[in-house]
């Protein structure tokens, strides 16, 4: 088997190369670079005190869940192409020919691809994680405004068909966690339960036999953009008192769902 992910570069994604690539023959990663130092250095997120400290936050929890994760050289049927964050759509087919000759194909913490990329993509049903739970929070930062809303029940992560639409893709299933510690590393279990569900049900093939479900539009909640994610709102969510106990999860609002128990 072959499995070409478009992924980032950070702790987390580096983890999930290392588990795919013990799944399969061959490992395809088309790698996009940002800063590892969120908040401190430019890059997707502004520059400030705030942002520093909510990202330090992220930081600790995404070490406790992933450690310090390097792609494992030794599993020498990884290959990786290296981008620059927002350089994936200046590349031609013909340019990735080698990554697009696989049986799976997974985007997770890439940039929104377009073009004929994403045309391929689609017509060989790539599956894609979205760290939130789609048709609920949509957009950039969604487990943040699910805690910001007091909905800690929708806190979670959607694996679904990739489409044109960000994060709008017929639903295969929704991943979560019981592991409510605080609200940082509650929302990194997350990340861990779907990497964990996704690995599985490629291992045991189950993810082929799953029906994808269309997305209810009128279900949503929020539709979020990184211009929202500011010094005001991490001021407000710092301030706030998220009891991640107040809601239960309520099964009716999930599809075929995966929950992350240790």
């Amino acid at each position: 088997m072959k499995i070409t992910l478009f992924t980032g570069n950070h702790n987390r994604h580096n983890f999930l190369v290392n588990l795919l690539s013990d799944l399969c023959d061959e490992l395809f990663v088309i790698q996009e670079s940002t800063t590892i130092f969120t908040g401190v250095l430019n890059g997707e997120y502004a520059v400030s005190n705030n942002m520093n400290k909510y990202f330090k936050n992220v930081i600790s929890a995404q070490e406790k869940f992933f450690k310090k994760s390097k792609i494992n050289g030794k599993n020498k049927n990884i290959n990786i192409l290296p981008l620059q964050m927002n350089d994936l759509n200046n590349c031609s087919l013909n340019y990735l020919e080698e990554f697009l000759s696989s049986d799976i194909y997974i985007t997770y913490g890439c940039s929104y691809i377009k073009g004929d990329l994403v045309d391929f993509l689609i017509k060989n049903k790539a599956i894609n994680i979205h760290m939130g739970l789609s048709p609920y929070y949509l957009g950039a930062d969604c487990n943040f405004w699910a805690l910001y809303d007091n909905n800690p029940h929708l806190v979670g992560a959607t694996i679904h068909m990739l489409t044109k639409g960000l994060d709008s893709g017929p639903i295969l299933y929704h991943a979560l966690s019981n592991l409510k510690l605080n609200p940082f590393e509650y929302t990194m279990s997350t990340v861990m339960s779907a990497f964990k569900s996704i690995c599985e049900r490629i291992k045991d093939e189950s993810i082929f036999e799953i029906k994808p479900e269309e997305q209810i539009k009128e279900k949503k909640i929020r539709y979020s953009t990184k211009k929202e994610f500011n010094d005001k709102v991490i001021d407000k969510f710092f301030n706030q008192k998220i009891d991640l106990q107040s809601k239960n999860f309520d099964f009716e609002l999930y599809k075929n769902p995966f929950v992350l128990e240790k």
